[in-house]
């Protein structure tokens, strides 16, 4: 199996997954800027035929590591975001009210950014 990459391309808003050269998933995210600053995922998608691989695990484990070197929460709007969480509340500290209020209202404003 071809080792797995993942990069940030933050003008689109993606965090996406490559195997082989291609990209096999991605975490569709947008940023809250100022205060309160954050990370927010929206959707996790891994492509049908590399499903099972623990690809979407690796790329929220990364989003929350990347959050973590930037010094902001994340904010798991999607719903596999927050369930890995859950499970993982060791690498994914729960953020605090305001960015997720903040984050929920932006996204209502804004559909297109989910």
């Amino acid at each position: 199996m071809p080792e797995l990459a993942i990069r940030d391309d933050r003008a689109n808003g993606l965090l996406e997954a490559y195997e082989g050269g291609q990209v096999v998933g991605r975490i569709a995210y947008f940023t809250l800027d100022g205060t309160p600053a954050a990370l927010v995922a929206v959707h996790t998608v891994v492509e049908p035929e590399h499903e099972g691989k623990g690809i979407a695990g690796a790329l929220v484990r990364e989003f929350y590591a990347r959050a973590g070197r930037e010094g902001v929460p994340v904010v798991p709007l999607c719903p596999y975001a927050a369930k890995w969480a859950a499970r993982h509340p060791d690498e994914a500290p729960e953020a605090p009210a305001e960015p997720v209020r903040a984050a929920e209202q932006q996204l209502k404003a804004h559909p297109q950014l989910g």
